[in-house]
């Protein structure tokens, strides 16, 4: 077992379906129009020498390593900038060549520091390997202490080295090492799209800098990475290569963040993880990563972690650990106690977002056939819940339409309710560079994000509508679209019922729903919406991608369907660059979904009262099942509150920091007899657990995470759990516990029996996801290689349905004691509620969460930047920072729910999606005002969480 290596074939692949035969070193070799030499060159197994050239960005030709010769031509030029050409006969390796090889290769190490053997590169620095590949031995030039490194000093040359940069907690800066090759600029601009680096200075001057000369960390680099994977020598080094050493061995895995779903190798030394590295091969991030998938892997091997289980009776109590048998044994008797004495609905369970698709499977499936009841729910309850429901009307399934490819081609993007290069950074750098090649964009949001106005990227409308009003927005887009004929007939008539689509534009065009009508409570220029949704329907492919800035209303199923309404009404449906397109927040919680964790559905999302499906487990499982949905999470708080709601079985979900109104959660938890949390940290659920069962993290496990692309990738163990077991192995002990019979042996065989009950899976297996690399869903006879691109041919309901999107404003009003609204979001550094990322160097990015206020509002209540503030809703008030800034209009503000010294949802309220209970999360009518520091339910809060976190032993020792 040693290190994948991926091959770099110098320049990018061509996409033309045309083919040019050309003759290479003697080899005939047909390659598509516009590739590159170099690339062709690689395809016949010619590795030519490059320093300047890798495949994940454009050609450059500055090196001059590269350089060939073509009979008939005069010159050598550069193999990487050449593109091949019909019949040319090319040589790579003559004496001419080698020579002008060498005599580049001088220069480069004329003006390199030798102390290969203690650099951190060594064994894996292309300098080195070319240095060899050329035959470099002798180096005719000397150091005369004047080099691009040196600094000046009143004209005269001060021979010490320019100091490293160390300012970033994941990488180095070692000016001594840079060969001004420009892969690293070039990586900010066209990979990731950041544009944060330059090369600074003329001549032995030249160098890398950040920004105006500044430190990394003071820059707008955003530590994605994609500088330190381009370099060729130890420039930008990662501090853990530093550490450790070069790593020895490696697997592919996928990333336990965000939606996107990242594919990397895992690169290793032993039992120790050296790095991650973005994997090329991966087809949702194509090579690319941000800073938490990159560098934010330390929380696994954090000191905070939790290896043993523990109990206590009450959760006054400090903990005290126990062997896994008693810990398991303790919680099943629990459970059963409490099932004999309050009824057999009185416990249930929540599934985790972040753990893999057989684990949620395992979880649900002990719901339904231990505890013998349907009280299963998940964090998507409290984020999608409204785009499986509303795309499900619409559409007939309950999951995003496209592949992340689709961008490419795509000509108008809508952004509605999401922060791309925020919370969903890779995806958010493809956007970004569709969007520098010619794509518009439209941004629906009440704050000016990021790709509103950013370096090389502007929206042609900004439309910052007022939180509580996206329905009015986008039934307005479509009265325009519909009143001035701008729909698409032939697509309707072909794809949708036409009827309901004439009901549908009848009701749009109601002069109620013009952009001048609701511009009174939208807060929107009318102007802004017929340019807006002129441009979407004339504008070639329109796409739209949303968040939980739709998700998270009372009407955010009525939001999702009016987005897929106006999908339908432009024909952006069924090809490439098109489609609706949710961005999902964890890195499971399209799998979550689909593994049946809605008290509603079984796996595949068919609802429990179906005779037949039920019928399909009750004959595997072995049990009737109860045909009767059970309680969503906010049920199961409110029958705690009540009295009939006494147990509970939490995977890794802290539903006491991430869902609305904190006492409410607080309250139903602590009225439990019995809770069970199994996480890795003592989360802030933990503080009101009697049992804590701890988590694997993803590199100690097998399985498969689904991405918001519906793609299923492998999950792929590379070290042992720290705490014993992966988390499916303590669901299965826990099942066994409670009279199961369960005898799974590898997550294989939980996916085998996903693929043989859900037909979306049903041609899903291990050794299927080796073969393809990844499969999206469906994946099954009809869809043998997975569906990329959904509805391609009809809808799955069969015709698409447009429903009436009534505008029905929130009950959260604003008013005379709560005149500000207050929306809430991520940050790009902090992940959820950052028990991972606050546990990594990220929390140099973001420390503490700050209240975002406009100017106008701050000096009204004589706010300063950096103040305390005390921010106070009807349901409670917390205490933070203020950060004044325009990107937030007046009457808004907005904050993060990263930290748990804030805890934002004591601020949010109880009001929810009228479909799904979907939390309003992002309108919350608020009053800010001067504070001296923490609310005193913060300092009583804190209390109780560090009593709470007490553990015998350790306590002992501590004293």
């Amino acid at each position: 077992m040693g290190l994948i290596h991926e091959i770099d074939y110098g320049t990018p692949a061509s996409k033309s379906e045309k083919m040019v035969t050309l003759t290479i070193d003697g080899n005939e070799i047909t390659v598509p129009e516009g590739t590159s030499i170099m690339r062709a060159s690689m395809d016949a197994g010619i590795e030519i020498p490059k320093l300047c050239a890798t495949d994940m960005m454009d050609a450059f030709g500055s090196c001059r390593l590269c350089l060939i010769e073509i009979e008939g031509r005069n010159g050598t030029p550069a193999s990487c900038t050449t593109p091949v050409a019909p019949g040319i006969k090319v040589h790579t390796q003559t004496g001419r060549l080698k020579d002008i090889r060498k005599g580049v290769m001088e220069l480069y190490i004329s003006d390199h520091p030798l102390d290969c053997l203690t650099c951190a590169a060594n064994g894996d620095c292309e300098l080195q390997d070319m240095a060899g590949a050329v035959g470099l031995r002798d180096v005719r030039y000397g150091y005369d202490g004047e080099n691009h490194v040196t600094a000046r000093s009143n004209g005269e040359a001060n021979l010490k080295w320019m100091p490293k940069d160390e300012s970033n907690p994941y990488f180095t800066y070692d000016p001594a090492k840079c060969i001004v090759c420009s892969r690293c600029v070039r990586a900010c601009e066209e990979v990731q799209g950041t544009f944060a680096l330059t090369i600074s200075g003329r001549g032995f001057d030249s160098r890398v800098s950040a920004g105006m000369n500044e430190d990394f960390l003071a820059s707008e680099c955003v530590s994605c990475g994609a500088c330190v994977q381009a370099c060729p020598t130890a420039t930008l080094t990662e501090k853990s290569v530093i550490e450790i050493g070069q790593p020895e061995h490696s697997k592919v895995t996928t990333c336990a963040y965000c939606g996107v779903g990242c594919s990397f190798k895992a690169e290793m030394r032993g039992e120790e993880l050296v790095r991650m590295v973005p994997w090329k091969d991966g087809k949702a991030n194509r090579g690319h990563s941000c800073v938490k998938g990159r560098f934010a892997w330390g929380y696994a091997t954090h000191k905070d972690r939790i290896l043993n289980p523990m109990i206590r009776e009450k959760i006054s109590d400090p903990w005290r650990e126990v062997s896994w048998e008693e810990a398991l044994a303790h919680t099943a008797s629990e459970f059963r106690r409490i099932q004999y004495q309050y009824g057999r609905d009185s416990i249930g369970g929540i599934t985790s977002s972040r753990c893999t698709n057989e684990e949620t499977y395992l979880v649900q499936k002990l719901i339904r056939a231990g505890f013998r009841n349907n009280n299963v729910d998940t964090c998507a309850r409290v984020c999608h819940s409204p785009t499986g429901y509303g795309l499900g009307q619409a559409f007939g399934t309950s999951a995003g339409t496209q592949d992340f490819d689709s961008v490419e081609y795509t000509d108008v993007v809508i952004v509605i309710g999401a922060n791309p290069t925020e919370g969903h950074p890779v995806f958010g750098s493809r956007l970004k560079k569709r969007l520098r090649q010619g794509a518009k964009l439209i941004v629906i949001d009440p704050r000016k994000t990021e790709i509103v106005s950013s370096p090389h990227v502007k929206a042609d409308y900004h439309l910052p509508l007022l939180p509580g009003t996206n329905v009015a927005v986008m039934t307005a887009l479509a009265h325009v679209i519909v009143t001035e004929g701008l729909y698409d007939e032939a697509f309707i008539r072909e794809r949708c019922d036409w009827s309901e689509f004439s009901d549908w534009a009848e009701f749009v065009s109601e002069e109620k729903h013009s952009p001048e009508a609701i511009q009174q409570y939208s807060g929107v220029d009318p102007e802004l919406i017929r340019g807006a949704a002129r441009l979407f329907a004339r504008g070639g492919n329109g796409s739209i991608y949303y968040g939980l800035g739709v998700t998270e209303h009372s009407q955010g199923s009525t939001t999702v369907m009016a987005i897929a309404n106006l999908a339908m009404a432009t024909g952006n449906i069924g090809r490439p660059g098109v489609g609706v397109n949710p961005l999902r927040g964890q890195n499971n919680v399209q799998g979550s979904c689909d593994m049946g964790s809605f008290p509603h559905e079984l796996p595949g999302y068919r609802h429990i009262s179906d005779d037949a499906t039920r019928a399909i487990f009750e004959k595997l499982w072995g049990v009737e099942l109860n045909n009767e949905p059970g309680l969503r999470i906010p049920n199961m708080l409110d029958a705690a509150v009540d009295g009939s709601f006494k147990g509970i079985y939490i995977q890794g979900e802290d539903i006491l920091q991430s869902d609305p109104d904190t006492k409410h959660v607080s309250a139903g938890l602590a009225a439990m007899e019995c809770v069970v949390v199994q996480d890795l940290f003592l989360n802030e659920t933990a503080n009101y657990a009697h049992v804590f069962l701890p988590g694997s993290t993803f590199l100690e496990k097998d399985g498969t995470f689904t991405n918001a692309e519906r793609r299923i990738n492998r999950v792929r163990k590379v070290m042992s759990p720290k705490n014993g077991y992966a988390d499916w192995e303590v669901t299965q002990e826990l099942a066994r516990a409670m009279g199961l019979a369960w005898n799974y042996t590898h997550p294989s065989e939980i996916m085998d029996e996903i693929a043989a009950t859900t037909p979306s899976f049903a041609m899903v297996s291990y050794d299927y996801l080796e073969k393809m690399g990844s499969v999206q869903w469906p994946c099954n006879e009809k869809a043998p290689e997975g569906s990329p691109i959904m509805h391609v041919n009809g809808f799955v309901r069969g015709k698409g349905k447009f429903i009436r999107t009534e505008y029905v404003a929130t009950d959260e009003r604003t008013g005379p004691r709560f005149p500000l609204l207050l929306t809430t979001g991520r940050v790009l550094s902090q992940y959820n509620v950052g028990a991972q990322t606050r546990r990594t160097g990220n929390v140099a990015w973001h420390p503490e969460d700050r209240l975002e206020i406009h100017p106008h509002d701050a000096e009204q209540r004589g706010i300063r930047d950096g103040d305390w503030v005390r921010l106070q809703s009807r349901a409670g008030e917390t205490s933070l920072r203020a950060q004044i800034t325009e990107k937030v209009a007046t009457g808004v503000v907005y904050t993060t729910f990263h930290h748990p010294d804030t805890q934002a949802n004591v601020i949010t309220t109880d009001f929810s999606d009228w479909a799904t209970n979907c939390p309003e999360f992002k309108v919350t009518a608020v009053q800010v005002a001067p504070s001296n520091g923490p609310s005193e339910w913060q300092e009583n809060y804190n209390e109780q969480a560090r009593q709470s976190r007490r553990i015998v032993g350790k306590l002992e020792a501590a004293e």
